[in-house]
């Protein structure tokens, strides 16, 4: 349909304003506010996706193109509730205890939405306490901690082993990511998995959700 193929190209552009305003006229012609999310936003998240995965988009052009998706999510998400859409899967993500960093984070939080998850973002400076009494609450399919400085990457096993008090790991899959992480840390800590960039993340969420699937 043109106008979802228009909605792709402008939120690839980061146009957030064209992009608000077609998800309006897409769902004033009556179009399925998931048919606007499927075929209008996720496909063009996919295409930037792939883009940043291959360094043909840079981290400030993608932040811009996040942008414009929480413009148009936020015209389309009382839509999607009120169809109730099934979320592919309940993300929960957070930024571990002593470290604010959260831009990573956020694109995260952003593309999983974009990719038709349920996010739950905790914020910054997040303590394995927090953390654990969300997870109790909100019962997420994966529980994903990043962080950004080498100091705070340490807290990352505390969490998980705050889970693991708790009897809560064997019902959450945890991802973790950030400048300093890397795939051995990850292993070394008992994490799910790692990712290096949040389209990876988008990826190895899928993968893990896709397994757990297959399995049940």
């Amino acid at each position: 349909m043109e106008i979802l193929n228009e909605l792709s190209a402008n939120l690839q552009e980061g146009y957030a304003d064209k992009t608000k305003k077609l998800t309006e006229e897409a769902l004033a012609q009556g179009i399925p506010a998931t048919e606007i999310l499927e075929k209008g936003l996720i496909a063009g998240m996919n295409i930037v996706g792939g883009k940043f995965k291959k360094n043909e988009m840079y981290l400030p052009e993608v932040l811009v193109v996040a942008r414009a998706m929480k413009f148009s999510m936020d015209v389309l998400k009382p839509h999607l509730a009120a169809a109730r859409v099934k979320s592919r899967g309940k993300i929960l993500l957070g930024t571990v205890k002593g470290d604010m960093h959260d831009i990573g984070k956020n694109l995260v939080g952003i593309m999983l939405q974009g990719a038709g998850f349920d996010v739950v973002d905790v914020g910054t400076d997040i303590s394995m306490e927090k953390f654990v009494e969300t997870v109790e609450r909100e019962q997420p399919d994966v529980l994903g901690l990043s962080a950004l400085l080498t100091t705070t990457m340490v807290y990352m096993k505390r969490v998980i082993e705050a889970l693991e008090q708790r009897q809560l790991r064997g019902k959450v899959k945890v991802i973790v990511g950030g400048a300093p992480i890397t795939q051995r840390y990850a292993d070394e800590i008992k994490a799910d998995g790692y990712a290096r960039d949040a389209s990876s993340a988008v990826d190895l969420v899928r993968s893990l959700l896709n397994s757990g699937a297959q399995q049940n």
